[in-house]
């Protein structure tokens, strides 16, 4: 059986409800997805009720540490890894 995305540091049931409606509905899913291409996802069909505190969060939980670890640096890479998404 897949782990369910609350296993997971930082995704609590809001974000994993939020992910399931994405078609996200497991830990390998998630993985399979990325965070980049997950917090996109959510932020197009969700707008304002995602901020970058998602996308910090997701990173560090496929990540396996909690979210306020990202350093500064990875915390541009994924800016810059959004930015460059087609």
């Amino acid at each position: 059986m897949p782990d369910p995305i609350e296993r997971l540091p930082n995704l609590g049931p809001y974000i994993a409800r939020r992910l399931g409606e994405i078609g996200v509905d497991d830990v390998e899913d998630l993985r399979a997805l990325g965070a980049v291409e997950a917090y996109a996802r959510l932020k197009f069909k969700f707008d304002r009720e995602i901020s970058l505190n998602a996308l910090w969060a997701i990173d560090a939980a496929l990540a396996g540490i909690d979210w306020r670890w990202l350093s500064d640096g990875r915390k541009a890479e994924l800016r810059r890894q959004l930015s460059s998404r087609p």
